[in-house]
């Protein structure tokens, strides 16, 4: 049962985090600690949910000078988490800092090494809001032009929105990681997301993943509104 490529965003409190993911557990592999649980509860977060069975996504979207985006990176890795983000936008030599810096601190401490993704543009923001902080490029036009300065830098993959995901797949290849946000079942209303689709419609688009947050974590039952997002996969894709 849990081997989906569901990632279930915990944001929420300590108390709340850790109730959903004992009601989650056999349900999905993955959780997502972002910056509201993480800066509430602290890096410990991580060993908590791993202790429970969890792959850990780490979603701080780093992004800073190399040396500190390094750091950062270290200790994530140091962690034990699965996955965590930088900032495409930040640049070249500071995602390569990220992707070495994690690698070399994980070996270091006898852990896989994370899988680095590169965030192109936030599902949040549509070709207005591109414009509002100078960008004049469309988002299907800025996406591609971050994973490609992703790619050169070494990540893993990308985070996008399901729009771009068939796009992502074409230009990194077959084993990159494509983990999309914005997802929602077709019965969950989209909340704050501008760019989104249906988890049948981001899968077939090309995502190796779907971060889902909401229509669980808010669910009166979330192991049942996993489960129902799981069928509805599985009756679409199989």
């Amino acid at each position: 049962m849990t081997d989906n490529p569901i990632i279930v965003a915990l944001d929420c409190g300590t108390e709340e985090a850790l109730t959903l993911a004992h009601a989650l557990r056999g349900r999905v592999r993955w959780l997502k600690v972002g910056m509201t649980l993480f800066y509430t509860a602290g890096p410990d977060i991580v060993g908590r949910l791993k202790e429970l069975g969890f792959e850990v996504f780490v979603d701080l979207k780093l992004h800073d000078i190399p040396h500190q985006v390094a750091g950062a990176s270290a200790q994530i890795a140091r962690l034990g988490a699965g996955m965590f983000t930088v900032h495409a936008s930040g640049g070249s030599a500071m995602m390569r800092a990220a992707v070495e810096s994690s690698r070399r601190a994980a070996e270091e401490v006898g852990l896989p090494a994370p899988a680095v993704l590169a965030v192109t543009v936030l599902t949040s923001v549509d070709d207005e809001g591109l414009l509002d902080v100078g960008v004049e490029r469309s988002a299907v036009d800025q996406v591609p032009l971050l994973a490609r300065l992703a790619a050169t830098a070494g990540v893993d993959g990308v985070v996008c929105s399901p729009n771009e995901a068939a796009l992502m797949r074409e230009l990194l290849g077959d084993e990159a990681l494509v983990v999309t946000p914005g997802v929602r079942p077709v019965w969950s209303d989209a909340d704050d997301q501008a760019r989104i689709a249906t988890p049948a419609a981001a899968l077939a688009a090309g995502a190796s993943h779907l971060v889902i947050g909401r229509p669980i974590t808010a669910a009166p039952t979330p192991a049942e509104a996993a489960a129902r997002i799981i069928a509805e996969i599985t009756e679409v894709t199989s």
